[in-house]
């Protein structure tokens, strides 16, 4: 049964997004969203009069970025859900259907963006982020950078939030992947209007860096088995050169080919552990998922 669109709440984190913000609101008025609340991050152009403007509510959010939206948001929303969306006029009002219908069944639903307008510098980039979170938390997310998605209002409030700017996305993923209660529906993407605020490079390794920190947070066991598994690359390397040594010149580099040996030794039981570590948080969620249904 599909979540209705009364029980959602719209929230729209906003700063310095005066040109497209009436656009959204408009946009979501037009197909029966009715509550929606624009959290504001202190703009200084007109962004919360346009919004105001539109008979919505504005709050000023408390934190900063889009991390302190999301916690001041839950502070005001009264409804079971709520849908976060840039204000931005990159995501399509449309599209909440999709997340409305998978709410009941999950508690976090993720928009994946058709990511035909991004450049291929961010598709790679959004690439590399997702494959480096999926591997790290085994959660099968196709799009952690997403900023369309839906959470049951209750499991927004007992979120313990760290991260600033364009991290926040990916901290929410970590924290419900846990209990297994992610799913994702395919979203229309539009380019943004106004001016662009991430930095291709800084936001990106940031978010990689925030990666790695969640990891060692919330799943160190895998974290650290797969480090560890990397030494099978010098492990190869450094038997391949004292194998060609002995070949070509007949000199046979024992402490080199020990060194190599026990390195292969540390990749081969780090992958396994690693194996073992995704295969027990496989287990507790399914444990987790079939307690939260009885």
């Amino acid at each position: 049964m599909s979540v209705g669109k009364h029980e959602v709440t719209v929230v729209i984190p906003t700063f310095n997004e005066e040109q497209a913000i009436g656009l959204v609101i408009d946009e979501l008025m037009e197909v029966g969203y009715k509550n929606i609340l624009v959290v504001d991050g202190y703009s200084s152009d007109g962004t919360v009069k346009v919004a105001e403007s539109r008979g919505v509510r504005v709050v000023q959010q408390n934190g900063h970025g889009k991390t302190g939206a999301l916690k001041t948001a839950v502070d005001y929303v009264n409804t079971p859900y709520l849908l976060v969306m840039d204000g931005d006029y990159t995501y399509c009002a449309k599209d909440i259907e999709r997340f409305l219908s998978n709410g009941e069944r999950y508690v976090h639903v993720v928009g994946v963006r058709n990511q035909a307008v991004m450049s291929w510098v961010h598709r790679f980039g959004n690439w590399i982020i997702t494959r480096t979170f999926d591997l790290l938390f085994d959660a099968g997310v196709s799009d952690v950078c997403s900023g369309m998605y839906l959470l049951k209002t209750e499991v927004a409030r007992g979120l313990e939030l760290q991260s600033k700017g364009f991290r926040t996305e990916v901290e929410v993923v970590a924290q419900t992947a846990m209990d297994g209660g992610v799913t994702e529906v395919p979203i229309s993407y539009r380019p943004r209007i106004g001016r662009r605020k991430l930095s291709t490079w800084r936001h990106g390794f940031e978010i990689l860096a925030s990666i790695v920190s969640l990891a060692r947070r919330y799943n160190p066991v895998l974290l650290f088995a797969a480090v560890f598994a990397l030494s099978i690359f010098p492990a190869v390397v450094i038997l391949g050169w004292v194998g060609f040594r002995l070949l070509t010149n007949g000199v046979f580099h024992s402490g080199w080919a020990l060194f190599g040996v026990m390195l292969l030794l540390l990749a081969s039981q780090s992958l396994a552990v690693s194996t073992v570590a995704i295969l027990v948080k496989r287990m507790e969620r399914r444990i987790r998922q079939s307690l939260g249904k009885d």
